[in-house]
C-alpha cells in the first residue's frame, strides 16, 4: 500500500522580499508569509488531509511554516534543509549565475547540484522508508522541492515550469521504494 508524502515549500520571508539568496541562512516569516501558510493549513482542513507526521528542515523559517500548519508534533531533519550557496548566503539575487547552477557553488564554499539533489532526497526516501504512518508532511525550501522533483522526474508527468511559489505543496505517492509525483497544488495568494 502507497503512503503519502506532502512536501512543502515555506512562507515568504524577510529575505524573499528582499530578494536576497537564502540557503542555509535563515530570516523570519513575513506577515504574508504567515498568511501564506493559514491559507495551506486551510486547503489541507477543506480535502480532509491529516496527517500521521511530520517533519521540516532545521531552519527557523521551515519550522515556523510546518508550526502554522498544523499542531502534530514533529522532527526537524537537517537534510531538508535548503541548498548550501557558500559565500553568496544573504547576497542579493542578481549575484546568482544563470541556471543551471551545476557546481557553480562548491568552488565559493557551497554544495554542487547533485550532492544537493541527493542530500534531500536520501532524507525524504529515509522518512518514507522508516515511516509506519500513512499520511507524512514534509516543510523544506524551493530549491530543494525542485531537486527532489528532478529526482523522480522519470516517474510522473506532472511538472511545472516556472518558480515553485512559497507555501507550494507537492503530493507524492510512496511505493515500492519510489515516488511519483501525483499534483501541484499553487495557491492563490493575490489578496495578501
Amino acid at each position: 500500500m502507497s503512503k503519502l508524502l506532502y512536501l512543502m515549500r515555506h512562507g515568504e520571508t524577510f529575505f524573499n522580499q528582499q530578494k536576497k539568496i537564502q540557503g542555509w541562512c535563515d530570516s523570519p516569516l513575513t506577515d504574508k508569509g504567515r498568511n501564506q501558510a493559514a491559507i495551506a493549513s486551510n486547503y489541507f482542513s477543506e480535502k480532509n488531509i491529516s496527517f500521521d507526521s511530520a517533519y521540516s528542515s532545521t531552519s527557523e523559517r521551515a519550522c515556523d511554516t510546518l508550526e502554522l500548519v498544523t499542531n502534530i508534533d514533529y522532527k526537524r531533519i537537517k537534510g531538508l534543509k535548503e541548498w548550501n550557496f557558500g559565500v553568496f548566503e544573504a547576497e542579493h539575487e542578481y549575484l546568482n549565475p544563470p541556471l543551471p547552477y551545476g557546481d557553480f557553488f562548491v568552488t565559493h564554499g557551497g554544495e554542487g547540484e547533485l550532492e544537493f539533489r541527493n542530500r534531500i532526497s536520501k532524507a525524504l526516501f529515509k522518512i518514507m522508508k522508516e515511516e509506519e504512518k500513512q499520511t507524512v508532511l514534509a516543510v523544506s525550501h524551493g530549491a530543494a522541492c525542485r531537486q527532489f522533483m528532478r529526482n523522480w522526474a522519470h516517474t510522473s508527468d506532472v511538472d511545472q515550469k516556472e518558480r515553485l511559489g512559497n507555501c507550494c505543496i507537492l503530493k507524492f505517492a510512496f511505493a515500492n521504494d519510489r515516488f511519483e509525483l501525483l499534483d501541484i497544488i499553487n495557491h492563490d495568494f493575490s489578496a495578501l
